[in-house]
């Protein structure tokens, strides 16, 4: 069988729903990233959303499932306070021994303001103000600080044995969100963001933040849809029906107006063998250090497509 090899770019799966479907969630999650590990990926990512929690979910699969990173993408910060966060996240770590990167990242305006009753004005001050408490917690334990949207105060310090502090990436896509994921964090993970995006918003912005910042080169992740087929037309027009609901969000359709495609389905990832693997190269040639692929399809199209990327990530 010939190999498809696609340089520089690292490829995990990101889910939002597990590939098999036993009926208890975590049973199938944990299923999947076993299935994910023995397919040669490099990561398992949870989309959190109104299912299951996703850092519990990764804590459980750490104990299950070894040698494969494991992460978020992304875990919303309103609804949850930094220092709750970091307990979550070191305690992920001490389940994992050490695997966990850490996506997190405002949301969008409906679900916060709607669903949880919070404002979303001044969205970027309150990322900043979160990473403020959440970078020390994770990292010494202690944190005294009043911001104007939040405040922490330890009183003694966040610590979990085992658990030491992990990376963490920033859903960041707007200038702002970009200049401090490249500053203070770990890189960041898109979604929705095509190669052309990729090479002329993200990676020049992200980059320079981080060089002015005197930090290392950043990790610039991206979740696109992926589907492994022998019917591309069919896949496509699953990708409009599915996807169509994030062309509604603006930071997703102002990524899609800089690619210059109007369905969300253009940005996916469909086609054969060498098809997902020209795809896969123009977003590493674009910057891209690493693929997450959000599978869709048919069960045996998904699992197909699992097989395949794990065999695909660079020598």
């Amino acid at each position: 069988m010939r190999r498809y090899t696609v340089r520089s770019v690292r490829i995990g799966l990101q889910f939002r729903e597990a590939v098999v479907h036993s009926g208890n969630a975590v049973d199938d999650l944990v299923e999947t990233a076993q299935m994910a590990r023995r397919a040669g990926v490099s990561s398992f990512w949870l989309a959190h959303a109104f299912e299951f929690d996703a850092l519990s979910a990764l804590a459980v699969i750490g104990r299950e499932v070894p040698d494969i990173e494991l992460g978020t993408a992304v875990v919303p910060t309103y609804p949850r306070h930094p220092l709750v966060m970091a307990q979550q996240a070191l305690t992920v770590q001490a389940a994992s021994g050490g695997r966990l990167s850490l996506g997190i990242g405002p949301s969008h305006k409906a679900p916060i303001e709607e669903v949880f009753g919070y404002s979303f004005a001044g969205v970027a001050a309150h990322v900043a103000e979160y990473l403020d408490v959440l970078l020390p917690a994770l990292d010494s334990g202690h944190v005294d600080y009043d911001g104007r949207t939040i405040t922490a105060h330890t009183t003694s310090p966040i610590r979990v044995d085992g658990g030491a502090a992990c990376p963490v990436l920033l859903g960041a896509m707007g200038p702002r969100m970009l200049a401090l994921a490249g500053a203070v964090a770990a890189g960041t993970i898109t979604s929705k963001t095509g190669p052309r995006t990729i090479e002329t918003r993200i990676v020049p912005a992200i980059t320079a933040a981080a060089t002015e910042a005197g930090r290392p080169p950043p990790r610039i992740a991206a979740c696109l849809p992926c589907c492994l087929t022998d019917d591309a037309d069919a896949a496509y027009a699953l990708a409009v029906g599915e996807y169509a609901f994030s062309e509604s969000l603006p930071s997703y359709r102002a990524m899609l107006d800089i690619e210059g495609v109007a369905p969300a389905a253009e940005v996916a990832l469909i086609g054969d063998e060498p098809t997902i693997t020209k795809k896969l190269q123009v977003l590493a040639d674009a910057g891209l250090t690493d693929f997450c692929a959000r599978l869709f399809g048919t069960e045996e199209e998904q699992r197909r497509s699992m097989e395949f990327l794990g065999s695909a990530g660079p020598l």
